[in-house]
């Protein structure tokens, strides 16, 4: 009997199931991004992009990278600059305390964001400096106006700038010296147009750090009275000095003074002989350079 009703369902059933229309199923659809848009290629744009020099407003301002992107962890976790809404900010670079405004023509010294540490504003059109300038900026440490226009700087220019060790006026058209903040370590008047009497006598005493200073290049008829202990490197080469006297380096009523620090002094193109001058260099522990024949 059991085997009578599996042959009837198999017979009744099995051709209908044949029979039946097959399940209609959509096609799956398989959609091609751009293969343009990848993440390398966005890794690559990105690496490009940060490769380029910044550009603001269509002006290209170059960063010099060993001052600005190799710096150390600490100054990584400097907070951005504040006020980038000022016309400077959008004109030069506010980054970190620094501002770079170099090589964009400017004619005057910009406004600068108040914690401004370190000002680049080279090779530019600024032909006076003046006490505003920088009157609410005490937190400067480094200015370079290097290769400017500069002829005046205003007396008290620098007063406030209790922090600057820093400061270069190279290639400028300087005749005179400003009084310098008390604190620098590094003085560069290298190529003006700089002569003796445009020196005070004590200029550089009270400047118990400074350890450069570069005075090659000017209208000097004699060296600078009154220089630091402090001071290593001394550039006068290619003025105009003719005499040199026993206490210009040294001390002619003290024969055991040794100046310890200096290390380097260039006299080389001053119509002097220094052969008529050896004492003048008794206290030193090397010769300066220039013509001694």
């Amino acid at each position: 009997m059991k085997t009578l009703q599996t042959t009837f369902f198999l017979f009744v059933f099995v051709p209908l199931v044949n029979s039946a229309p097959p399940i209609q199923q959509d096609p799956l659809q398989f959609y091609e991004y751009d293969t343009d848009v990848t993440m390398g290629s966005l890794m690559q744009q990105d690496y490009e992009m940060q490769s380029k020099d910044i550009r603001k407003d269509g002006t290209n301002v170059s960063l010099d990278t060993s001052l600005r992107l190799q710096g150390d962890e600490s100054e990584r976790n400097v907070p951005p600059t504040k006020d980038t809404n000022l016309p400077t900010c959008l004109l030069c670079v506010c980054l970190s305390g620094s501002v770079y405004c170099e090589e964009i023509d400017i004619e005057a010294v910009p406004p600068l964001p108040k914690e401004t540490a370190y000002l680049y504003a080279r090779f530019n059109k600024i032909k006076r400096i003046a006490v505003s300038d920088f009157a609410d900026i005490t937190t400067l440490r480094r200015i370079d106006f290097s290769g400017n226009r500069i002829e005046e700087i205003e007396d008290g220019a620098f007063s406030k700038l209790l922090l600057l060790e820093e400061l270069s006026l190279a290639e400028n058209r300087l005749l005179k010296l400003p009084v310098l903040p008390p604190k620098l370590t590094t003085f560069n008047a290298n190529q003006n147009r700089i002569k003796s009497r445009g020196i005070k006598a004590n200029a550089f005493k009270k400047l118990t750090n400074l350890a450069y200073l570069y005075l090659g290049h000017n209208a000097l008829e004699s060296v600078p009275l009154n220089l630091p202990e402090s001071l290593r490197i001394l550039h006068l080469q290619y003025n105009n000095i003719t005499t040199i006297t026993d206490d210009t380096f040294c001390k002619s009523n003290n024969t055991r003074y040794i100046r310890t620090h200096m290390d380097e002094i260039r006299m080389e193109g001053n119509p002097i002989l220094l052969a008529k001058h050896v004492n003048a260099f008794s206290c030193l522990r090397t010769l300066p350079v220039g013509t001694y024949y």
